[in-house]
């Protein structure tokens, strides 16, 4: 989803019309989640996928309809051979796709990516709103919303204001709502129907140790989407040229690490360093954090030393159920690459989980 919205960003000087289609309603087995995009570029170039095959192929001609007319579009797929014949893609369910049109230099579309781009710079969280009704959509009107955690706003999803009313009392806080969906609004001339976003930014991993197991974590998990810092002590670790794939590396001591990041409620925290003493030192400091994630790596017996020097600490069990320890999906991993693999593939089961 961010990748689609920094493509959108990079538009922002194109007078051009290009069209957004995401996934916004699934019923049974399908290729892609609610809230799957894709990007018809007003060049005709494309990013993202909503599923690919011929759902995507009738997604695209519908798009450049769209871009023609300048009118959304709301389509219904039947994956049960109807609609997908000429294709294996037979999952079965159902699926609605919302094609809009954006103009990146309309004042409502640089307004939703400027906030979509704070939130990725600086962190937070918030809901993205967007009226399906398609008659709302004319005369160039964007019905189209961005709520802030923090009490930002952009975009207006009517003119009356009843609807944001309706949203703002339906989903107060903003933080009750994990999933995107369609969601049913009264306003005073009925019932609309919103599709509703959350949006935060994109959950930052933390990996301790730039020992060989990182070197294998680190270019898979950003090859996945995780924005990675690496830390260690050591300068020889601490090098950027063995991480090019990391966004930011750095040689800092283990002792009050924590406390010079910002390891927020999002944050996913990866501990491999050199041995027993400083993974405890790393761990210690990670559970007075509210990280969504902290993973230790090394044995049953290792990981029942620290736990026990930890609770004599004052740590408590509940604090120690936190720790994903051995990390990673038990696999049967042995090498640097295949714990990687099982590490990375927790990162992403705990994080889809939401």
């Amino acid at each position: 989803m961010k990748e689609i919205y920094k493509e959108i960003i990079k538009l922002s000087h194109d007078e051009g019309v290009s069209v957004l289609a995401t996934v916004v309603r699934q019923g049974g087995p399908a290729p892609r989640g609610v809230g799957a995009k894709c990007l018809l570029r007003s060049d005709g170039t494309m990013a993202g996928s909503v599923g690919g095959g011929m759902l995507e192929a009738k997604t695209l001609d519908a798009a450049r309809e769209v871009m023609k007319t300048g009118r959304p579009r709301r389509l219904g797929f039947s994956l049960k051979g109807t609609d997908v014949a000429e294709t294996d893609m037979l999952c079965g369910g159902d699926v609605e796709v919302f094609l809009e049109p954006v103009v990146p230099s309309h004042a409502v579309h640089r307004a939703l990516a400027r906030e979509l781009e704070r939130i990725e710079r600086r962190g937070g969280m918030g809901l993205l709103c967007t009226v399906l009704d398609t008659d709302q959509w004319e005369g160039g009107r964007v019905p189209r919303l961005f709520l802030g955690s923090d009490g930002r706003r952009a975009g207006d999803l009517d003119q009356s204001g009843g609807l944001e009313r309706a949203l703002q009392e339906r989903f107060s806080p903003l933080s009750t709502l994990r999933r995107p969906g369609i969601f049913s609004l009264e306003q005073d001339s009925g019932t609309v129907e919103v599709y509703l976003e959350p949006v935060s930014a994109e959950p930052v991993l933390y990996v301790f140790g730039g020992g060989h197991v990182s070197r294998q974590v680190v270019p898979l998990a950003a090859l996945v989407g995780f924005p990675v810092v690496v830390v260690d002590d050591r300068e020889e670790f601490a090098d950027a040229g063995q991480f090019p794939e990391a966004r930011e590396v750095r040689c800092m001591p283990f002792g009050g690490v924590m406390a010079r990041l910002p390891v927020d409620v999002h944050a996913f925290v990866v501990i491999v360093t050199r041995g027993h003493l400083y993974d405890k030192e790393v761990l210690g400091q990670a559970l007075r954090t509210e990280a969504r994630y902290i993973g230790m790596i090394g044995s049953r017996r290792k990981r029942d030393l620290i736990y026990k020097r930890l609770l004599e600490e004052g740590f408590t069990e509940e604090d120690l159920a936190r720790v994903h320890s051995p990390i990673g999906l038990d696999i049967g991993a042995e090498t640097p690459e295949e714990i990687a693999v099982s590490i990375v593939a927790e990162l992403i089961d705990v994080r889809a989980r939401g």
